[in-house]
């Protein structure tokens, strides 16, 4: 069943825009349904991105860069409601694998929502 760019722009925009509950955390592992393995110590914190509002059932963020402490392997992401404790909502692999810090170092972490035709 297709739907309209309509429909489609009002499900992105009712789970990226969220009330500003858009703080993107880094893992080492995967963060299952709990948010597990996020990345502690050095000045890691999470990081608030803003979603735009959807446009042709997508929407993007300009990105979330995170302070990475020296010596950590970053696999995956995650979106919580808060910059800490709260709720977490999902996570995913982050593109070709992540990255390794041997020194200390950032990255930029762009999330699109997106509702298909």
């Amino acid at each position: 069943m297709a739907h309209s760019v309509t429909f489609r722009n009002a499900a992105v925009n009712a789970v990226a825009l969220n009330g500003g509950h858009n703080w993107f955390s880094l893992h080492t592992g995967d963060p299952g349904t709990t948010g597990a393995n996020e990345v502690l110590g050095g000045s890691y914190a999470r990081v608030q991105a803003t979603f735009p509002g959807a446009a042709n059932g997508a929407s993007t963020t300009a990105g979330a860069t995170h302070n990475v402490p020296a010596g950590t392997t970053v696999t995956h992401f995650g979106r919580w409601s808060a910059s800490s404790g709260g709720t977490f909502f999902t996570g995913g692999a982050l593109p070709n694998g992540g990255d390794t810090f041997g020194s200390g170092g950032t990255y930029t972490n762009v999330n699109t929502v997106s509702q298909h035709a």
